[in-house]
């Protein structure tokens, strides 16, 4: 895939709803998992989990991941593409992608799964574009690393990479350093970089999180063109409930390492579990004002 390809053109999410449900029950699966766990070493000398048991399919939807911070929703996206800490445990009784045993699959496999088939949007650009090479040469390593082009052709579908994400003079900032630009800027470098090589699942950590509205939309239009246009599955990771309701087709929500509830994002306010209620309930509402905002009243039963 060129970069100007599906990128070009893509009217963004919102008001006008979906014709029909892109829904993982409805397609094969590409991504599935089943009891997903992750623990790192605690000061005792043993192990704490922060992912707890964690099982759901993606076919080519938009799956929204929401929770409080330190639910497990990174873990989650890293333990998928194998970049979970190497002091980190990894166990699932499935993790498979597209027929792929991730776990079990040689490393050189994951590798090249890793960037080519499967890529993540990282949070902050800052700790994820390397400081000491120019935007261009970074995206450009990118695309080489996982496709055969020439060097005239990397460059060229760089250029129109940066183009697809709404960069102004991309030859400019083709030659720039991370330190050299914004933070949105860099956030949307780093889309570019990840989806040059057109994945077929992009795990996206927080993508919307340095831009402003406009931009906001506007990368949230390529990555509605790519999941209807090429067929690509999302993993949409956010804290913004009003975001993940208009543009993702289902909602896993998450609180203490675990799924507490699954539901369709056009449905998010008629969530049944509590917690998912008071996450709803704690978002500010210009047409609802209150005089206080609503806390999460937590249960220990939550965790078990």
């Amino acid at each position: 895939m060129s970069a100007a390809g599906p990128l070009q053109g893509a009217r963004p999410p919102g008001g006008e709803r979906r014709a029909a449900p892109l829904g993982g029950e409805h397609q094969a699966a590409l991504l599935t998992i089943e009891d997903l766990r992750v623990a790192f070493p605690n000061r005792d000398g043993g192990m704490t989990e922060v992912v707890r048991g964690v099982s759901f399919t993606l076919g080519r939807e938009r799956l929204g991941i929401v929770g409080e911070s330190g639910s497990g929703k990174t873990q989650t996206g890293r333990a998928i593409l194998g970049l979970t800490a190497p002091e980190g445990r990894v166990t699932a009784k499935r993790l498979e992608f597209d027929g792929i045993d991730l776990l079990g699959c040689p490393e050189r496999e994951r590798r090249q799964l890793r960037g080519g088939r499967i890529a993540m949007v990282l949070q902050d650009p800052k700790f994820s574009l390397n400081p000491v090479m120019s935007i261009g040469d970074q995206i450009v390593e990118a695309l080489r690393a996982h496709r055969r082009v020439t060097p005239r052709e990397a460059k060229a579908q760089a250029m129109a990479a940066l183009e697809s994400v709404r960069i102004d003079e991309p030859a400019r900032v083709f030659d720039l350093y991370p330190h050299e630009v914004s933070g949105g800027m860099g956030q949307r470098a780093m889309i570019a970089m990840m989806l040059i090589a057109g994945p077929d699942l992009l795990i996206a950590d927080e993508p919307t999180s340095a831009l402003d509205v406009t931009v906001q939309l506007q990368v949230l239009a390529i990555l509605d063109a790519l999941v209807r246009e090429r067929g690509m599955g999302l993993v949409f990771v956010s804290h913004d409930l009003r975001l993940v309701s208009s543009f993702c087709d289902r909602v896993l929500v998450m609180y203490g390492g675990r799924i507490v509830e699954e539901v369709r994002a056009d449905r998010l306010r008629q969530a049944r579990h509590p917690y998912t209620q008071a996450l709803v309930a704690s978002a500010p509402a210009i047409d609802r004002p209150v005089a206080e905002l609503a806390t999460v009243k937590r249960d220990p039963e939550w965790l078990t």
